[in-house]
Parts: structure tokens; sequence; C-alpha cells
């Protein structure tokens, strides 16, 4: 991690980029960094590249994967309430969730964080959170940038990117397409709520209902609207590790934008469909609560958000609740969604959708 700012002496300071500041945020967050170390991860931070041994990790033949996201405009609500602890979360989340799928183990993230003035506190406060979803994922923080930029950024924004490379050995790179077949199980994992994507959407219709993140959150009166927001979005690297141990999960799929009917597709041969029931998962109350406020049919939620359910996993049926008890033993809320067939048309068909709309 360091900051992309030279000396704040003389005219620099006087263009509004303060490099005491940069100095004092990575000397903040060096602890957090060293709390994510994981074995193959050779140095510190402060290097001009970080280094990571895929053999000290224990991979004989690794397939790398790469992966990177943000955080979407998500952060504005972070930004607006002042409250920056989960956003770091939500960016590995999208991220490592992402490596996953191809059976792949995170090893190592890195971060950027841009802004237009450094505020020490609330960057590590960010930071902070990056470190705490690297420690759910089992991934090293190894490095990062800082970049303070006046005129980029309006007063007190800032934005987020992330990185991280996983591996895989050669033979257990998914999807399996060539075993995917008719009658396979589709197992799908609770998600936390809208995670990291549709925020544009969620803060036009927080606008059109004029309501305050201040306010209690319409649909969980326990807490305000912008602390059920910030949910973080669940990371299921590790029950998912568990899963692929044994061998049975033949194609997964992380629900992102483009929801449960954009995403499950790019798993699949062009032979084959999925035929889902809406009636099989719980739905979160922040969805059916959307979808009124927002008067957004069941079709575009489904194909906007993840309704429900934040990961798909696909398996052998003489497999599936062998899967399910593994995913259920690391904490994952586990449902039977739905099954494979043969492709007519759609790649993906919800039965009785319009549950994604009511509660």
């Amino acid at each position: 991690m360091k900051s992309s700012t030279p000396s704040s002496s003389g005219a620099y300071a006087s263009a509004g980029v303060d490099i005491d500041a940069g100095d004092a945020l990575v000397a903040a967050i060096a602890p957090h960094a060293k709390t994510t170390t994981r074995a193959g991860a050779m140095a510190g931070l402060g290097g001009f590249g970080a280094l990571f041994d895929p053999k000290a990790a224990g991979f004989r033949d690794p397939i790398l994967v790469s992966s990177t996201d943000g955080v979407g405009t998500k952060l504005k609500i972070a930004i607006d309430t002042a409250m920056h602890s989960t956003v770091g979360i939500d960016l590995v989340a999208m991220v490592v969730n992402d490596l996953i799928v191809q059976g792949a183990e995170p090893l190592f993230f890195l971060d950027y964080f841009a802004t237009s003035h450094l505020d020490v506190d609330a960057a590590k406060t960010v930071i902070a959170g990056i470190a705490e979803g690297c420690r759910q994922a089992g991934c090293a923080l190894i490095g990062g940038e800082t970049a303070e930029m006046p005129g980029m950024y309006g007063t007190g924004d800032y934005d987020l990117a992330g990185f991280a490379v996983g591996a895989v050995e050669r033979e257990n790179l998914l999807p399996k397409e060539t075993l995917l077949k008719e009658g396979d199980v589709v197992l799908g994992l609770a998600s936390s709520g809208i995670h990291s994507n549709g925020f544009s959407l969620v803060r036009k219709i927080v606008a059109q209902e004029k309501l305050s993140y201040n306010d209690p959150a319409p649909f969980d009166p326990l807490k305000t609207l912008g602390a059920a927001l910030l949910t973080p979005t669940k990371i299921y690297v590790r029950a998912v590790l568990a899963a692929l141990k044994i061998d049975a999960p033949k194609a997964l799929a992380h629900i992102t934008g483009g929801g449960l009917l954009e995403n499950i597709p790019r798993v699949l041969p062009e032979t084959l469909s999925v035929r889902l029931d809406a009636a099989a998962w719980t739905v979160p109350s922040v969805f059916p609560w959307l979808a009124k406020a927002g008067n957004i049919d069941a079709h575009e939620m489904t194909r906007t958000f993840n309704c429900g359910i934040g990961m798909v996993i696909i398996v052998d049926a003489a497999r599936a609740e062998e899967v399910a008890a593994i995913l259920r033993e690391k904490g994952e809320t586990v449902f039977a969604i739905g099954v494979v067939e043969r492709r007519d048309n759609a790649a993906v068909v919800i039965d009785n959708n319009d549950k994604v709309c009511s509660c």
C-alpha cells in the first residue's frame, strides 16, 4: 500500500495534496494488512510490487485466475451517511466471489482508494473493512494504491477498486460443462440483501420516496435505512472451498449485476437451461419493498438484483444433499431452487416469479 502523492511541502501542498496524510494512512493500515498474512505472501506493504509464491501456498500445477471490480454507487450511501466500515467488505466480496466460481482459492488482494482530499480516519475505516473482507476470504492484502486527486472528485467523495488473483489446480477448473446434464440440481446460497448491484436504482427509489438514510428502513424498522442498505455483500469463499473438496460441484454462478437471469447462463452450455422456483427460497424483505416502491415487475427484478440468492451451485442430484450439508455446516443458508433441463428457449426460466415482488 503506497500513497501516490509527492511531498506535501511547498507548491504541491498548496494545490491540495497532503503527502503527510498519505504517510499517516499507510502507517495506520499496516497492522490491518498484517492480520491477512497467509502462506505464500512474501513481503509487507511499501514495495513497488507485491510478491506471492503459489508453490508456498501448496499448489502443484495451478491455473491463475484474476478478477477486478468496484463497489459502485453504494459508495454514495456510505459517503452520505459517514458509515464507511462495510464497503471494504463489499469490495473484496465482489472480487473473490468471482474467483471462487472458477474453483479458484483467492490468494492475494490489492485495493485502489481515490479521493479528492484524504480524510485519514475515513480512509482507515474503509481499508480496515477491506482487511476484514480479506480475512473472511482467506486471502492476503499485499498492496494497493492511495490517490489524492483534488478536482477529480467532490469534497468528501472517494472511489474504490479491487483486484485479486486466485489459483486452482488445472484438473479442478470450473465450470465442468461437459459433466452438466438434465436433472442436475441447482442449489442457491442465501444473499445478505442487495449486495453491491443496482444501487443507482435503489438510490433513485429512496429519493422518489423522499426518505432520509436516517429514517427507519421501511423493510426493517429496527435499522436505519442507511445501515440496512449498507449490509455488506456475503463472502462465500470458505464455504464453497469446503464443498469443492469433495469434487461434487459442476458449476457455480455469482449473482451480481444482471441478476439470476443473466449470470447463470454464463456457466451453461448452449444445450441446457435451468428452471428455478422462486417459491423455493426466502426473499429478503428489501426486494418486495424495492419492487413496490419502484414499480418494478418480477422480470426486471430478477435481471437487476440477486433477489435473495447470492451464489448458485449446480451438482448431480445424487450428491445435492451431501453438498448442501457441507455448506450449511460452514454457516450458509442453502435452498434447492431448481433443476437443469434441456434448453428449448430461455436459458433461465423462473416459476412463481411474482414471489420476488411480494412478502
